[in-house]
């Protein structure tokens, strides 16, 4: 037995001491698998140029997305570029077509409407560049779309208001619509979603539905006149956080802010946390711009990757709308704003 044994200790001192040079030959080298898709990886991605386009810089949605897409592109060793219309439409059309011209690998734009830059996107794809809508489409369905299903967005703000306001509420049933430029994606396919929930309860009465074209003092202006005319509203429900911070305030200066609850969708930034804190919102409806910053650079990657001709498939990268109120208006769902 003692020889056995022996024999068996002898055997598994072997085994264990064979093992270390087998585990340091493997990590010198690596996997074979791993190299590989390291180098598909790296040859697909680095050195390629990702370009985009926002409506205008040095607001908290786009900054978000910028931060995010910048940092992102740069650790897979591609270049960024960006450029700022400062929300001029005209201005944005000659920064696309300057763009299309330089003919980057991946075009990522934001559309102020469903037409004003369509023929261009479809004119950089047809010359190899990739493009990504994010947040509002145009007309013309390019390679991806990276953001809010802006339907199911408006029925969610609805179903809510519905709640507070409709049958068996004993409220009024008056609602205000603030939308933001008419002609955007954002608007026409929001307001889609809330009048099919509205119209289905006959004690919701919409009492204004008017464009404020995403400007809080625009909103401010019409709400005031909205809570004049009608003291007992019972909701507004405005399509930007920013945007409804204005109604928020006309409708805290008629002294009605416990009265009205006001509803807002947006990015999710530190901003509309504390519009929900300081009890002007009464919900919010967050498309968290910081994963769709992470969805523009995975959809970017996956087309480059695939090594596809551009426009030969459509891909959707839709958010997961998180509602936000007192108890959860902190830490991760409220991103901080971005030191100037």
């Amino acid at each position: 037995m003692t020889i056995k044994r022996n024999w068996m200790a002898a055997v598994v001192g072997l085994a264990f001491a064979a093992l270390p040079f087998t585990v340091t030959a493997q990590e010198e080298s690596g996997t074979k698998t791993a190299r590989e898709l390291r180098s598909s990886y790296d040859k697909a991605l680095q050195g390629k140029t990702i370009a985009f386009l926002p409506i205008a810089l040095n607001v908290p949605l786009m900054d978000e997305w910028t931060r995010v897409v910048q940092q992102e592109a740069e650790w897979r060793g591609m270049k960024f570029i960006v450029r700022d219309p400062n929300n001029n439409p005209s201005a944005m059309q000659q920064a696309l077509t300057a763009l299309v011209d330089q003919k980057p690998d991946v075009l990522i734009v934001q559309n102020p409407s469903v037409t004003l830059l369509m023929k261009e996107l479809k004119r950089a794809e047809s010359q190899g560049t990739y493009v990504v809508q994010i947040n509002m489409s145009s007309n013309y369905k390019s390679s991806a779309f990276v953001g809010a299903d802006w339907h199911e967005v408006g029925k969610i703000l609805a179903q809510d208001v519905v709640k507070q306001c409709g049958t068996g509420s004993g409220k009024s049933g008056k609602v205000q619509i603030v939308q933001g430029e008419l002609a955007a994606a954002a608007s026409v396919d929001q307001v889609g979603g809330v009048l099919e929930v509205l119209n289905k309860d006959p004690a919701i009465k919409v009492v204004s539905n008017q464009a404020a074209n995403w400007d809080a003092n625009t909103a401010l202006n019409i709400t005031a006149t909205v809570i004049q005319q009608h003291p007992d509203l019972c909701a507004s429900v405005g399509f930007w956080g920013i945007m409804e911070s204005g109604a928020a305030q006309a409708i805290r200066n008629a002294g009605k802010i416990d009265q009205v609850k006001v509803y807002a969708s947006g990015e999710g930034s530190q901003l509309d946390c504390d519009q929900v804190n300081q009890g002007n919102f009464y919900k919010f409806l967050s498309y968290k711009a910081t994963e769709q910053g992470h969805d523009l650079m995975m959809a970017s990657q996956m087309l480059l990757e695939s090594g596809e001709k551009p426009g030969t498939r459509n891909l959707e990268f839709y958010t997961q709308p998180l509602w936000i109120d007192k108890t959860n208006a902190n830490g991760g769902n409220c991103y901080a704003l971005p030191k100037k």
